[in-house]
């Protein structure tokens, strides 16, 4: 049987790991950090030129052609199909690259597939139907499991800072510098595929109670990860949650340079599937 291919963004923030196991491609977006431009960091390089850099990063969607090569690449290779799955419409470029991508191939069999959610809330819909398509599902298949499983992705984050959102132009300097006088922590989730705000709290202790709170309150769980980007209390969150009712063993992630350079040092997320 051919297989599937798995194609997704480097938003998604899969541990290498899992991208080596599972044979998923990650088409990486842009980050720029002035006038240097690179196709990708990891985690720990990103981490640590947003500490020695004087600007903030910046990040672009791939270009069409960059997913083309993808595409091309998985059918010279002789897959079924491609099922590709990108960070939000609403927060990137990324899946209208995608798409269009995918329409020059026809009628080579591509679906893209707009994951509404970003960071391992996408990452966790990939590992499904990534692992679907090892177990010998077909392309209609997983492609139509990873459509039916988007309406039950979900995270919670918490924010460290808000300089970044700030410098980025995602919230009003105003708002910024009253989160910075109260010494706010801000929590974010996802809805409609849009980053919003789920609450402040005046402490990071209490930031990290609410998440767990939000994820205890939403359990059970089919998949669940934590990802965070250079959080030193890792540790403290996961104790919170490591009762809570999941399927699968809980994946740990680093979250890297797209979501790192809107979130700042210190984002950590609880992301999920809710069970079915």
């Amino acid at each position: 049987m051919a297989e599937v291919r798995i194609i997704t963004d480097s938003a998604a923030d899969l541990p290498s790991e899992v991208v080596t196991r599972l044979g998923v491609v990650v088409v990486p977006l842009t980050i720029r950090f002035g006038a240097e431009e690179f196709d990708d960091l990891s985690p720990a390089d990103f981490w640590s030129r947003c500490k020695s850099s004087t600007t903030l990063p910046e990040t672009a969607a791939p270009s069409p052609g960059a997913f083309a090569e993808a595409f091309e690449k998985a059918q010279s290779d002789g897959a079924e199909g491609v099922v590709c799955i990108t960070l939000s419409s609403e927060l990137s470029a990324t899946y209208q690259s995608a798409k269009t991508a995918a329409e020059s191939l026809a009628p080579y069999p591509v679906t893209v597939i707009d994951s509404r959610a970003v960071t391992m809330a996408e990452g966790l819909l990939v590992i499904e139907a990534a692992e679907a398509a090892s177990k010998g599902a077909s392309y209609a298949e997983v492609a139509a499991l990873a459509r039916d499983t988007v309406d039950r992705l979900g995270l919670v984050g918490v924010l460290d800072t808000l300089e970044h959102l700030k410098k980025g132009g995602r919230i009003g300097s105003a708002q910024a510098l009253l989160g910075s006088m109260l010494a706010i922590k801000p929590l974010l989730t996802l809805k409609d595929g849009k980053v919003a705000e789920e609450g402040r709290q005046r402490t990071r202790a209490k930031a990290l109670d609410h998440a767990a709170k939000t994820a205890r309150e939403t359990a059970p769980f089919a998949r669940l990860a934590v990802a965070h980007g250079a959080a030193e209390d890792l540790d403290v969150l996961l104790g919170k949650i490591e009762d809570l009712e999941t399927d699968v063993p809980v994946v740990i992630a680093d979250i890297g340079s797209v979501v790192g350079t809107h979130g700042g040092p210190g984002i950590v997320g609880i992301c999920w599937i809710r069970r079915a």
